[in-house]
């Protein structure tokens, strides 16, 4: 492969992968995407197979290389770098294909430079689809549900899935950099965002990872063990309400937001497909992109 920004250590055979990405910094609120990439990871033994150039993507002012200590004596440095992992060709895990984890800080420069490399190594490693994960924050309460939002720029998707034509106007990070490159390389892209409560920016939210995770195992038929996740989420729970009752101000506004959420709800839930059949759907209209390129 010849990629001037990508090192690749080994070259993964996949069977029908997709690519399934995760970013720290703005579009990581409460560290939600990364906490469930990093759980994908562990889930289905992903190994690192390569990484991008940190020199032509990252500000180390913005991105500070970290010390560390080698059996506490000898340092090294650790440099932010983006990583590139990938799953076993016969993972059953992940609904019988193969899995690309790209992980690691949004870059700092060169945003198309980096966006056009993955989708060069999306296209040498045969990837099907693209599938990013990215939280925000959101005036939502803590004690309920997660809606994760998907939403594609890929009309045939739109149309085929049931997804949401992403309809933002504002600023944009590395994700979405990525799917528009992806769109104008007709390459299929889907992104995943789950909001999380603005008046917890510092909590990681093991919930909106766990609803990032279920919304994207439905839409692949993937399996991933999120049961550390589930124990998670439930503490997380238990020590913010804890907290929030401690505070007569903040458990009012809370109220609130609960009020509006559960009005939403009493005007009764989208006629959503099933997970069955949003897998299914997928599956036919992958196999209808491979007929069109051969």
């Amino acid at each position: 492969m010849d990629n001037r920004y990508i090192s690749l250590e080994w070259r993964p055979e996949l069977a029908r992968p997709v690519l399934i990405a995760a970013f720290t910094g703005w579009n990581d609120a409460a560290e939600a995407a990364s906490v469930a990439l990093a759980t994908l990871r562990e889930s289905w033994a992903a190994q690192r197979f390569g990484f991008f150039d940190a020199e032509e993507f990252f500000d180390y002012q913005a991105n500070r290389p970290q010390i560390k200590l080698v059996e506490g004596v000898t340092r090294t440095i650790e440099w932010p770098e983006n990583h590139l992992l990938a799953t076993a060709t016969s993972l059953d895990a992940a609904g019988g294909r193969g899995a690309v984890l790209l992980s690691g800080p949004e870059p700092s420069f060169r945003w198309r430079s980096f966006s056009e490399a993955v989708i060069e190594l999306a296209r040498e490693l045969a990837v099907e689809l693209v599938v990013t994960m990215g939280a925000l924050l959101a005036d939502v309460p803590h004690s309920r549900p997660v809606s994760v939002a998907a939403n594609s720029q890929d009309p045939a998707l739109v149309e085929n899935l049931g997804l949401s034509a992403s309809r933002y106007e504002g600023p944009t990070g590395i994700t979405g950099v990525l799917h528009r490159a992806c769109a104008e390389g007709g390459l299929p892209s889907v992104s995943f965002w789950a909001p999380v409560p603005h008046y917890l920016p510092a909590v990681p939210s093991a919930p909106a990872a766990l609803a990032l995770l279920e919304s994207l195992s439905r839409l692949l038929g993937m399996n991933v063990d999120t049961s550390s996740l589930e124990l998670g989420a439930a503490s997380y729970q238990e020590q913010v309400s804890a907290a929030v009752s401690q505070d007569s101000d903040l458990a009012s506004y809370v109220r609130m937001l609960e009020d509006r959420v559960d009005a939403q709800a009493d005007q009764g839930p989208r006629d959503l497909p099933s997970g069955e059949d949003l897998a299914r759907e997928l599956e036919s209209f992958l196999r209808d992109q491979r007929r069109e390129e051969e």
